[in-house]
């Protein structure tokens, strides 16, 4: 016996309309906690690039390291924004790859925490380059992976929120840090008392 459902017509339009995709809906939330909004172009050197309104924390400035002693695709290590639980970070030149947020004279040196937005997974050692992709993952915990060319974007596995950012700012060859994009996994907010 086949039972046949009759769909109304125009009803997969209407549906639409009140449904957001996952990707539409990442992109246009935000977080209350918020203290500045600044544009940031998501796909960066094409002409048909958004914008998206990030929220972000700044912090007073930091020296993390010098565009001169960069190494393509070699990650260096580094804390920030204290030197309290959960603050290990990375800055990398991504080679010729443009990214989100990138700085330098290629807009190609980004810097990330190294833990996942998952369950706080760590990703020291998994940063990848393949061809145009530059990965950081994937997390030993449920595989999660981000793509550091696009903010770091959730690319597969378990963590729904994008990996941190940490804002740069460039001084002669000196790089800062100078902010979050982003929430570190553990932290209710990202500077931490001493």
């Amino acid at each position: 016996m086949t039972t046949q459902i009759k769909k109304k017509e125009g009803a997969d339009e209407s549906h639409k309309m009140c449904m957001m995709s996952r990707r539409e809906f990442l992109m246009y939330s935000g977080s209350a906690a918020a203290v500045t909004i600044v544009p940031i172009t998501l796909f960066p050197g094409t002409a048909q690039a958004r914008q998206l309104e990030a929220e972000v924390t700044k912090y007073p400035r930091k020296l993390i390291g010098r565009l001169s002693k960069l190494k393509a695709n070699k990650p260096v290590d580094f804390n920030y924004p204290d030197n309290n639980a959960n603050s290990e970070a990375m800055l990398v030149n991504l080679g010729n790859v443009q990214a989100g947020g990138g700085v330098g004279p290629k807009r190609n040196v980004v810097a990330y925490s190294y833990l996942c937005t998952h369950q706080g997974g760590p990703l020291q050692g998994r940063y990848k380059a393949v061809g145009k992709h530059r990965v950081l993952g994937q997390c030993p915990f449920h595989l999660s992976t981000f793509d550091l060319t696009r903010h770091g974007i959730v690319v597969s596995g378990q963590a729904f929120q994008s990996l941190p950012q940490v804002l740069l700012e460039i001084e002669g060859d000196n790089i800062y840090a100078v902010g979050m994009m982003g929430l570190i996994f553990g932290r209710n907010r990202n500077l931490m008392e001493g």
